[in-house]
């Protein structure tokens, strides 16, 4: 939900052909905006303290992009709650960056970089930083795989077999 930038407004969304390319339904968006844009497929939304709240189902988690306590607060949620995609800065060498890629069934980096939409819905101009995509989950692993067009796909090998036996599809 936030970008890091400075100016009048930290609240920026993802833009719809992110969605458009992970092909994708989430039953919660637990980080949403209470205003602006909502191109995020999902059945429900949490627009206050989702890190607190109850999770349930595939989730799409774009939290503030705050400290770094603060994406560990969120990111330790979502891998311990194991099934969903995150959006988060492409912070390689970072301490929460390191450990949320050891626990991620697979990351998308996404180029070009993103350019977000403010609560107005206008495009904001092309940040200074990249983003990438976590998975956790079968279904978050297959679709960051089926959207590779929006950048290089890291994966973790997995067995299609199982994914068939959950009977999810992406």
């Amino acid at each position: 939900m936030t970008h890091e930038s400075e100016g009048k407004s930290n609240e920026w969304y993802t833009p719809r052909y992110i969605f458009d390319a992970l092909g994708v339904t989430f039953d919660l968006d637990v980080a949403a905006p209470q205003e602006g844009p909502r191109h995020v497929p999902a059945s429900r939304w949490l627009w206050e303290n989702g890190e607190l709240q109850d999770w349930h189902g595939f989730v799409w988690m774009n939290p503030p992009f705050g400290d770094q306590k603060t994406k560990q607060v969120w990111l330790r949620k979502f891998f311990n709650h194991g099934n969903g995609i995150a959006l988060l800065p492409d912070r390689t060498s970072a301490a929460w960056f390191q450990e949320a890629a050891k626990m991620a069934g697979a990351i998308l980096f996404v180029a070009p970089k993103i350019k977000f939409e403010r609560a107005d819905g206008s495009i904001g101009e092309s940040p200074a930083k990249g983003t990438a995509l976590f998975a956790s989950g079968t279904k978050g692993e297959l679709a960051l795989l089926n959207a590779e067009e929006l950048g290089f796909v890291v994966s973790r090998p997995i067995n299609i077999n199982d994914y068939r036996k959950d009977g999810d599809t992406p």
